[in-house]
């Protein structure tokens, strides 16, 4: 696959993943070492944007002239972020708290283009999920597939346990495709 004339400023495979599906292979991969702690009383939506605009400045500030694209996804109950969990423990309470609920899933892309021009795009998905019962709690962490990720991974086995999805199903996996082409495209990356 040819490479675009654009940096992925994430080392998350599935972002890398998604963009190849649909032909866009960034030209280099430099993942930005920002500090991601929320702002006291940062809402869930300025948050996601935030932290897209920081990754995309953070390695534009290293690689000056290139384009740049950035992304974040986060799952919100009410005003309330779920981060990622570093244990089964942690990632148990998640489950035991979006089960039987809705929630809502917010991906930010940010484009910085190399004249320095900022574009950015937001998808929100509401997402209802079935009341898990503690075996299935104990089977999805069991699974590691949340490892690494914001609350879990919907292409794999949780899959299973989602009643309804409106939205973007690309954005909930990490990067919505539909804003991000246009964006890439805006940018003249075709």
């Amino acid at each position: 696959m040819q490479k675009k004339n654009f940096i992925l400023a994430s080392s998350s495979p599935q972002r890398k993943r998604l963009l190849e599906q649909i032909g866009y292979s960034p030209k280099e991969i430099v993942s930005a070492d920002i500090d991601e702690s929320e702002l006291a009383h940062e809402r869930p939506l300025v948050y996601v944007k935030r932290m897209a605009r920081e990754k995309a400045l953070a390695v534009a500030a290293l690689k000056p002239d290139e384009n740049i694209l950035a992304s974040d996804t986060i799952i919100t109950v009410g005003l309330r972020i779920i981060h990622k969990s570093q244990t089964p423990e942690e990632q148990i309470k998640v489950m035991r708290l979006l089960s039987g609920r809705n929630h809502k899933v917010i991906s930010a892309v940010c484009l910085v283009d190399s004249r320095g021009k900022i574009s950015e795009r937001v998808v929100t998905t509401r997402i209802s999920m079935k009341r898990l019962s503690e075996e299935e709690i104990r089977d999805y962490v069991a699974s590691k597939e949340w490892v690494g990720v914001c609350g879990y991974k919907i292409e794999g086995m949780l899959a299973a346990y989602v009643k309804n999805m409106i939205g973007s199903f690309t954005g909930v996996v990490g990067l919505p495709l539909y804003e991000t082409r246009n964006l890439l495209n805006g940018a003249g990356i075709k």
